[in-house]
């Protein structure tokens, strides 16, 4: 017979042979292989890549993880050596994707066929959605877009097809709407030539915006750099509902963050309230974060992201990723840079600007705001749609309010526009009925594209200069930056709010309380709007608009014609000469906000994308010289007169001489564009000195060989003058965490030495020596080929 402890220590083995078999039936998560979309049946999800190298970063750091972090960390290159500090180190990284859209794509293809690569290393998608103008509406349009950008778009298509890119089609829809639809997946890190890049963070996926040379290199098939974000933790309670949107919670964020608040850190929404959001809410959450500075924002994984998969036939990926949840959200315990808690039961909608996504206003409060600073109360044109809000959701419920306002026999007093998100969205909402409800008030439809929300608006109603007020569902709204008129004020709302304003054409109308009259003579409030987060027949896929890359692509020809004034095959930068740069004039001292869009503006300027000396013809004529308080006047300190800020900087490269740049705050927010720092690279600048930069533009600026330097004592900007020379001294020892010395040179004989102070590591000084990181690519691609 057996004893007590016999039997106890039989019982304990058997366990142990159960268990030890358990474990052995159970697979790895890499045993299971699902494509990361139905287009690219060969390219497989990696969590087992997350898995392995989270295991070795728990190890190191032996602490809980946020859910960005899981994500970020388990992509790094070489974990185990790979230095792991939020807001110091630089994290060499592996995105799974990029993507790029045709205004950017233009110039990172070109980048790449100058690395001498054959074929992109990750899978990469060319997405024709910036440059087609709205004029009339949708198809004329379109029609008119793929005539004027023929060679573009034949371009993009050639090389895309020689490189073994997709491609999707004018017409096709928003870049981020077309990767919400077909390419985002939870726990997968991409990387976009687009600010608004992002709005994967919808679907649980870190997804930042970067320039085209960061875009080159993934492609080239090395790493990602990217300073090791902080984290800020913004937590929702209670639930959304009645006029309050999605939308409004990144507005509320903005407002509390401000344009800069969320620089160098990645914001992580989490708490109950998340439940009460769509994905395509959070998709929208996400998207207009850019406006904040983040680096990406991004949600944890739940049922309404599977339910969007299940509805865009991506179910495998739905139930692949609930495998993968425990890595999908924060662990218990997990620390955050920064937290803001917002209870959505209370959140009331917002109008944020004009000017500025993070003016925010209370839509209570708005009336008396916009009466107090003498704001255009006269509402001239309503605009739904981009990038932000075009989702089913958006849509449906912009017309339950366009509908209840035709039953009362009304059409939109101003003029009302609807940007479809994709050719997807647009074709399921005119299935549905959605557009016949917006054409019925009025509304005047146009292509699945950016559309006026980047300046692509031949406006006519008003003329520039002229004193206006606009209100749309977009995300940036930036002086000139739908319209190209400095005098427009332009506002930021829901598609919700945006829609009823459009039938009162006043600003001081506030739709939750006040009344509008009827073709009847009597007053009526609008409804509560309601809508379906997700189409109940389905989504209708409408045209198909994807080029998928050819079997044979050696046969394949790039179009690029020698004599086009759009594309411009690239010449090399040359290297830095190693010589202590003197007596440079600064080319001008910014004053104040200096946008990507100041540094290289928008709008018609698109077309240019593919030339660089063309594009560089209007750089930085929209800052403001703080010598005058004038745009693009500036003074030549060789002839001594005044002229265009291009036209100067050409002068002093074409005499050999350097020059710099002297910046304010926050210098390059905005769109990710590349153009603004190709561009002064182009026209012979040695460096840019600012106060501080938005991270992207930094970036960008380092790419391309510049020196992208900061005051130590941001009070120390004020001590240079217009027309100073200066000398940049220490980049003969120039290395990581050794501070620069600039000595400014007065006009009255008298000097300054003023300490920069700069963010370069080994590798990005390796870059300014090269002249360039394309310059380095492709001399150690050079160097590795086989010798012949």
């Amino acid at each position: 017979m057996f004893n007590l402890s016999s039997k106890t220590a039989a019982m304990r083995r058997s366990l142990q042979r159960l268990a030890a078999g358990m474990a052995t039936a159970a697979e790895p998560i890499g045993a299971t292989k699902v494509p990361m979309s139905l287009l690219e049946p060969n390219a497989h999800i990696n969590y087992q890549r997350i898995e392995d190298t989270l295991a070795v970063v728990r190890k190191r750091l032996n602490r809980p993880l946020t859910m960005s972090e899981k994500i970020v960390y388990g992509h790094l290159d070489d974990p185990v050596n790979q230095d792991i500090t939020r807001g110091v180190s630089y994290l060499k990284l592996r995105p799974d994707r990029v993507a790029c859209q045709d205004a950017t794509a233009q110039m990172a293809i070109l980048q790449f066929m100058s690395a001498g690569m054959d074929t992109a290393a990750v899978p990469t998608t060319v997405h024709c959605d910036h440059l087609i103008e709205a004029q009339i509406g949708g198809p004329k349009d379109l029609a008119r877009a793929v005539n004027t950008n023929k060679e573009v778009y034949d371009f993009l298509a050639t090389a895309t097809a020689k490189y073994g890119l997709g491609f999707w089609k004018p017409g096709s829809g928003i870049i981020h709407q077309i990767i919400l639809e077909n390419y985002a997946f939870p726990g997968g890190l991409m990387i976009g030539t687009d600010s608004h890049t992002p709005n994967a963070g919808g679907l649980a996926m870190v997804a930042c915006g970067v320039g085209g040379a960061d875009a080159v290199d993934v492609m080239a098939g090395l790493p990602w750099e990217l300073k090791c974000p902080k984290v800020i933790g913004v937590h929702l309670n209670g639930k959304i509902g009645g006029w309050t949107t999605p939308k409004d919670v990144i507005l509320k964020v903005a407002g509390i963050l401000t344009v800069k608040g969320g620089t160098g850190a990645i914001v992580e929404y989490k708490g109950p309230g998340v439940e009460s959001l769509s994905c395509t809410g959070m998709a929208t959450i996400c998207n207009m974060g850019a406006e904040i500075g983040a680096t990406t924002s991004v949600f944890p994984y739940n049922h309404r992201m599977a339910d969007y998969l299940n509805a865009t036939r991506r179910g495998d990926i739905a139930k692949y990723a609930q495998r993968f949840s425990h890595n999908l959200r924060a662990d218990e315990g997990a620390e955050y840079d920064q937290e803001i808690e917002i209870n959505l039961s209370e959140l009331e909608p917002h109008i944020n600007g004009p000017f500025t996504p993070d003016l925010a206003t209370p839509v209570s409060k708005f009336k008396a705001e916009l009466e107090k600073n003498g704001w255009p109360a006269e509402l001239k044109v309503a605009l739904i749609g981009s990038c932000t809000n075009s989702s089913y959701e958006d849509m449906s419920r912009a017309a339950s309010i366009a509908r209840e306002a035709s039953s009362h026999g009304l059409q939109t007093k101003s003029k009302f526009t609807v940007t479809p998100g994709s050719e997807q969205v647009r074709a399921t909402i005119e299935r549905d009925g959605q557009i016949g409800a917006f054409e019925e008030v009025g509304g005047v439809i146009l292509a699945n594209a950016c559309g006026p929300c980047i300046g692509q608006w031949d406006r006519q109603d008003v003329k520039k200069g002229e004193v206006n007020s606009i209100i749309t569902s977009y995300n940036r709204n930036f002086t000139g930056r739908n319209d190209a008129n400095p005098a427009t004020h332009a506002f930021v709302a829901s598609p919700d709010i945006v829609t009823a304003f459009a039938f009162a054409g006043d600003l001081r109308f506030n739709p939750l309380t006040d009344t509008l009259t009827g073709t009847d003579g009597k007053p009526f409030k609008f409804s509560d709007p309601s809508g379906h987060e997700l189409p109940p027949k389905g989504y209708d896929p409408g045209q198909n608009t994807f080029q998928p890359p050819p079997e044979d692509r050696a046969s394949v020809q790039v179009a690029v014609d020698p004599k086009s004034d759009r594309l411009q095959l690239l010449t090399p930068f040359k290297p830095w000469d190693g010589k202590t740069p003197t007596d440079l004039p600064v080319l001008i001292k910014v004053k104040g906000k200096c946008t990507t869009d100041h540094i290289s503006a928008g709008g018609p300027w698109l077309k240019y994308r593919g030339h660089l000396e063309n594009i560089s013809q209007n750089c930085l004529i929209g800052a403001i010289n703080s010598e005058n308080n004038e745009a693009n006047k500036v003074k030549n300190l060789i002839t001594g007169e005044y002229g265009a800020v291009p036209q100067t900087a050409a002068y002093y490269r074409d005499h050999g001489i350097k020059w710099v740049v002297i910046g304010d705050h926050n210098y390059g927010e905005g769109s990710s564009r590349e153009h603004a720092a190709l561009e002064p690279r182009f026209l012979g600048g040695m460096a840019i000195i600012t106060r501080s930069f938005a991270r992207i533009h930094e970036t960008n600026l380092k790419k391309q060989g510049m020196l992208a330097l900061t005051f130590v004592d941001p009070a120390d900007y004020e001590k240079l003058q217009p027309h100073d020379r200066v000398d940049i001294v220490g980049l003969e020892s120039f290395a990581p965490g050794k501070n620069l010395t600039l000595v400014a040179k007065h006009t009255d004989g008298s000097k300054d030495e003023i300490p920069l102070a700069h963010s370069f590591n080994e590798g990005q000084i390796e870059w300014f020596k090269a002249g360039s990181a394309l310059n380095l690519m492709a001399s150690k691609h050079k160097a590795a080929a086989p010798k012949q």
